[in-house]
């Protein structure tokens, strides 16, 4: 403190002018609080507070960005999807041609029509497939692979996604090969008839025991086979674990054979040679197409079809792919001896399995039908050679898709169906993806709120106690500056005193 009476310090004055100072300083933070709303403006303000309020908008910033991310991902999507549904269509259309070609009324040019039609629509699955872009990018022509999204604010908060080519090489059915002109128990013969024959005298031409392992696209599984099972069992089997491997089977069973004699006599029906089941007794005279036509008149009981085709070998077929069982066939008549016209490895006259007709022939025959695996994604097989098929699937694409007879096109609506199911499990994934990126726009918008209110409660300034403070920092100012006006009124009265 001064002397009393100094003219030299006037403690008086210091002290308003500090107070006015320090009033002015709360102005101004008060006023620039105002201004901008918010209580830290600077790192001077509040250190700490600044360093949370940075995290904060570090992560707001993140979080925004990945919900555009996220939005973008999912106009990807929704473009993807609106191909692969235009691709759909254009395979429904397939389908009611390739039945329309089924049906067999159709002629040889009506037939050609039908598959010029094929192939404008499989040329427009691959238009599809090859323009479908988004910003630049090829969506369905098989290259999107591995893309990442980038749907959070942090590293590795990301969604991969990766598209199947849907072209029409890349489409269509992945059907097991049949092992052709094998011997033993793999002795199919896939041109014309996919029969295997076992002799009634116990030398076996047809399915062995054991296990058939399935690695589908969902998981792998088992079933088990016995030597004389018909297709149709094993079929079935398979289908009962379609939902964890993803593989279907079909089964057929038909054979040909070169017909001798004018006349036959032998027992027909289902199961196996020791083990007949829905017997059925033939006799017929004639040619081969009245044996033909002898067996079917019995077809709605063995469910066994004779035709005789243009080498004029008598083919036996049961579509639902039963055992054909022939018995007790008569040596003193007739004769039928295994056939495969046109096959590569076709039985030799030494090997073929001849029924009927002498002594030395046998006289009952197994006819085990032919059993084909079938997925719209690739799978293998463990051992399938003991049923005479190969261990890996293979492709037969929409691009191959022939209609210019009845039975490739019976092959063609089967290809359309796998194909079908293919782009319907790829946008139903698609679908999937999308509603998880819509999921995770929601969530990052709710987290965008609270980490914002979270920032507020750092950040922001409150109005009305920062008016209030203004206005009393304003006050406190004004008298402050009244103060320092009195301060010098002492020093001015000292003056009196000099003589």
């Amino acid at each position: 403190m001064s002397a009393i009476g100094s003219i030299l310090t006037n403690d008086g004055a210091l002290q308003a002018l500090n107070s006015i100072r320090n009033a002015s300083n709360e102005t101004t933070m008060y006023q620039t609080q105002l201004s901008s709303g918010k209580t830290i403006n600077s790192p001077a303000d509040n250190p700490a507070g600044y360093i949370t309020t940075q995290g904060f908008t570090s992560q707001i910033n993140g979080v925004q960005q990945a919900t555009s991310n996220a939005n973008q991902g999912v106009s990807l999507l929704q473009t993807a999807q609106g191909a692969i549904e235009n691709q759909t269509n254009i395979l429904q259309k397939l389908n009611s041609i390739a039945v329309q070609a089924a049906n067999g009324t159709q002629t040889t040019a009506e037939a050609q029509s039908l598959q010029s039609v094929v192939g404008q629509l499989t040329s427009q699955i691959n238009t599809v497939a090859n323009q479908t872009q988004f910003n630049n990018i090829n969506l369905l022509d098989g290259n999107f692979n591995g893309v990442q999204f980038q749907v959070g604010a942090q590293n590795g908060q990301t969604i991969s996604l990766s598209i199947q080519g849907t072209d029409a090489n890349s489409l269509g059915m992945q059907a097991s090969q049949a092992i052709t002109g094998g011997s033993g128990s793999s002795q199919i013969y896939a041109s014309g008839s996919e029969g295997v024959l076992t002799k009634g005298s116990g030398s076996a031409g047809g399915f062995s025991a054991g296990t058939v392992t399935i690695k589908g696209s969902n998981g792998s599984s088992s079933v088990s086979v016995t030597a004389n099972e018909s297709a149709k069992s094993i079929a079935d089997a398979v289908n009962t674990l379609t939902g964890k491997t993803n593989v279907q089977a079909q089964a057929t069973t038909q054979m040909a054979f070169t017909v001798g004699g004018s006349s036959w006599s032998f027992d027909l029906g289902n199961g196996s040679a020791g083990n007949i089941s829905n017997k059925v007794h033939i006799a017929a005279t004639g040619s081969a197409k009245d044996l033909a036509n002898a067996i079917n008149n019995h077809t709605s009981q063995t469910g066994v079809a004779a035709t005789v085709n243009s080498a004029g070998n008598l083919v036996l077929t049961q579509s639902a792919g039963q055992n054909i069982a022939i018995t007790n066939a008569s040596s003193s008549a007739g004769k039928l001896t295994q056939a495969q016209a046109g096959a590569s490895g076709a039985p030799s006259a030494s090997t073929a399995v001849q029924i009927g007709g002498s002594s030395a022939a046998a006289a009952s025959a197994t006819i085990q039908g032919q059993v084909q695996f079938q997925s719209d994604q690739t799978f293998s097989l463990g051992s399938g050679s003991n049923i005479g098929l190969g261990n890996q699937s293979s492709l037969d694409s929409v691009s191959s898709i022939d209609v210019s007879s009845t039975g490739k096109a019976s092959t063609a609506i089967n290809i359309v169906k796998y194909a079908l199911q293919r782009l319907g499990s790829e946008g139903g994934r698609l679908g999937a993806v999308q509603q998880r990126l819509q999921d995770n726009i929601s969530n990052l918008n709710t987290t965008n709120q609270n980490l914002t209110s979270a920032r507020s409660v750092v950040q922001d300034a409150n109005i009305p106690q920062v008016s209030q403070k203004l206005t009393q920092m304003q006050i406190q100012e004004q008298a402050g500056v009244s103060a320092l006006r009195s301060s010098s009124q002492l020093q001015q009265a000292f003056l009196k005193l000099l003589p």
